[in-house]
């Protein structure tokens, strides 16, 4: 089963251990930062599926990585709980405005945060990370770490996989070469931008199955990068 990936960001550490323990007996999975450079990284990296985030951060406030969240193409829509001290009412609607999903007033009660965690995991759908999803008969089982077409296994190798996914994951929209390297191989790893496209080559040879080929699923655009669209598909 999908344990649902939430990112604490504070620089205290005390609070941090009190929500992963409160996280953990609750079945999630938590990954830690203390500043909002670890932080950003942390999102592309490992994209998780929630951040609680403190408003006051060593390097910069937590409105800056809010701000730099919801402006992203791949991070707009990542559900974001301020922790905070501030309890003015002009603070509260600053955070909103900048399009934190919540806000939570320290000290607070881990059972009532949790359940605010999880009505926002569900109200965002969870992570795609463990989804299964589906285009007619190509079949990619997050959980199972498996591509199908029809019940025949597709061969290919994990990075292949892991831009299906995110591909699937995000589809109709065109990321650059950057953007996918960002997303797929994460911040902090230098890889060429030309690198992509030997993985989109193999991805599509992969995906030209006997049952089916799903190959012009990954679409070139040109003078931006690449795009995943079923549309006028089959």
């Amino acid at each position: 089963m999908h344990e649902p990936t939430v990112l604490v960001v504070d620089d205290e550490t005390a609070i941090r251990d009190m929500l992963r323990m409160a996280l953990e007996i609750a079945d999630f999975r938590c990954i830690e930062a203390d500043n909002i450079h670890d932080a950003y990284t942390l999102v592309v990296d490992q994209l998780p599926d929630i951040v609680l985030l403190d408003w006051m951060l060593p390097g910069g406030s937590g409105l800056e990585l809010l701000r730099r969240l919801k402006r992203g193409d791949t991070t707009r829509d990542l559900p974001v709980i301020m922790l905070t001290a501030k309890t003015a009412e002009d603070n509260v609607i600053q955070g909103l405005d900048i399009g934190a999903d919540d806000y939570i007033t320290k000290p607070f009660a881990p059972r009532e945060l949790i359940a605010r965690v999880r009505a926002l995991i569900r109200r965002a759908g969870g992570g795609p990370a463990n989804e299964r999803m589906q285009v007619s008969e190509l079949v990619l089982d997050g959980e199972s770490r498996r591509v199908l077409v029809g019940e025949e296994p597709v061969d290919m190798g994990p990075t292949e996989f892991k831009l299906l996914q995110f591909f699937m994951s995000h589809p109709e929209r065109a990321y650059t070469r950057s953007q996918l390297l960002d997303q797929v191989w994460g911040a902090n790893v230098y890889v060429e931008e030309r690198t992509i496209d030997v993985h989109i080559r193999r991805l599509r040879k992969a995906l030209q199955s006997p049952r089916g080929d799903y190959s012009n699923l990954i679409q070139t655009v040109r003078g931006t990068g690449y795009r995943f669209s079923s549309r006028g598909f089959g």
